[in-house]
């Protein structure tokens, strides 16, 4: 017999089924619950709700867990491709070396981005934040494909927008980067692979090829594959709400943009290099603000540190630190800044009051110092943090579109005024 779950509620017992997992995840399904009693349950943020069943993602925060469809991070991180990585969370499979060669081959066909595009960028202030320039070109791409807004076209038009939206958004990144510079754009090259014609528009010039460096590659694949998915977090679940009112995927995506935006979500690495500059700016005495973390008095946080998910070591920073490490060495980069994190980074692991707090560099840790060292602004952090986040917000919102879920309305407990009479008043 299947478990379920009673609430007693003054006389009356209601009853309802328990939802199990594939990792033995157990929930209480009280979609029933306010026709029944009339009660809703009461969960700000949505810290204990879950709003969806999903295939695409699980994480165990107590044991250090992220896996795709079923894969270790660590294993897809280390061997595979950001292309695979997308078609996995997209298809809900790996795909076979044929299926890969198309997949590419399709990405390779819709890399350019309307040349109009530019004359956006030209009226853009001067110092605009490349976030919002992000979602009001992802926005603006509804515009060129019309065809997009129809809610009800097959899953064949549907498959062709998630690839040109795929296949786009590295050329967009990299136009928001050329013009923050003032230089001129450099279109893709695809004889190059996505990861390599990523950086080759992003850090290369029209006059000369841009060689292409192998430890820059790989560090670069793995950050978008850590970032590619992470279950309903904030921006995930903004593109799943957006999406259930049956919202295109550039306009669901944009909403994903703006949630990321936020420095408690995408914006977390930003926060690490700033706090990092403040550190220098105090004389870069990283023991001064180690204790200034360790007192409950004081308001600093170390950013980068713990996981609010995570109740071990977040299992991505393991992999990126090493990728880290990788670039640091052979750049050789005499930078007080990077100097700092590591000095932070060191003594985070080795003293005793974050050891046993569990307050471990995460991947905004790691991101934010291999992004400074590749060149990238810090503006820039985040916006690299959605590219790397498109397929899985993609997958979510195709899962939710497959299963026809209803557009999602949380309900409320008003705490407002009573119902009061409305005095006019003498306008005369």
């Amino acid at each position: 017999m299947s478990e379920t779950a009673k609430f007693i509620l003054g006389n009356e017992t209601y009853e309802f089924p328990v939802i199990v997992g594939t990792e033995n995840e157990k929930g209480i399904d009280i979609s029933t619950l306010r026709g029944s009693s009339g009660y809703v349950t009461y969960d700000v943020g949505y810290k204990n709700t879950g709003a969806t069943q999903s295939a695409i993602t699980y994480i165990s925060g107590e044991e250090g867990i992220l896996r795709y469809r079923g894969y270790n991070i660590e294993e897809i991180a280390n061997k595979a491709s950001f292309l695979e990585v997308a078609y996995l969370l997209l298809e809900g499979e790996l795909p076979s070396k044929e299926e890969l060669a198309k997949f590419e081959n399709e990405i390779t066909h819709h890399t350019l981005v309307n040349e109009k595009f530019k004359f956006v960028f030209d009226a853009f202030p001067n110092g605009a934040h490349p976030m919002g320039q992000l979602m009001t070109m992802l926005s603006m791409f509804s515009a060129y494909y019309p065809e997009a807004l129809n809610p009800h076209r097959s899953e064949e038009d549907r498959r062709l927008t998630i690839v040109r939206l795929l296949a786009k958004m590295p050329t967009l990144v990299a136009m928001i980067m050329k013009f923050k510079q003032g230089h001129p754009i450099v279109y893709p090259n695809n004889k190059l692979g996505y990861v390599e014609n990523f950086l080759a528009m992003t850090f290369g010039h029209v006059t000369e090829e841009y060689v292409v460096d192998p430890v820059f590659v790989s560090a670069m694949n793995k950050l978008l594959i850590l970032h590619a998915d992470h279950e309903q977090n904030c921006s995930a679940s903004t593109v799943r709400l957006v999406g259930s009112s049956h919202a295109n995927l550039y306009a669901s995506v944009s909403a994903g943009v703006a949630a990321l935006w936020g420095p408690l979500h995408g914006g977390a690495n930003q926060k690490v290099l700033e706090m990092l500059e403040a550190i220098k700016e105090d004389g870069g005495d990283t023991q001064k603000w180690l204790n200034k973390a360790k007192d409950k008095n004081d308001p600093f946080r170390l950013m980068g540190f713990g996981h609010r998910v995570y109740k071990n070591f977040d299992p991505r920073a393991k992999i990126i630190k090493k990728s880290a490490d990788e670039i640091l060495d052979k750049m050789g980069i005499d930078d007080p800044i990077l100097d700092i994190a590591k000095q932070l980074e060191q003594a985070a692991l080795s003293d005793p009051y974050f050891i046993e707090r569990k307050l471990f560099p995460n991947v905004d840790f790691y991101s934010g110092i291999i992004y400074r060292a590749l060149g990238f602004p810090v503006e820039m952090f985040t916006v690299l943090f959605a590219l790397g986040r498109l397929p899985g917000w993609m997958a979510q919102w195709k899962e939710l579109r497959a299963e026809g879920q209803p557009i999602g309305r949380p309900r409320q407990i008003y705490t407002g005024a009573a119902e009061r009479p409305f005095v006019e008043i003498d306008k005369r």
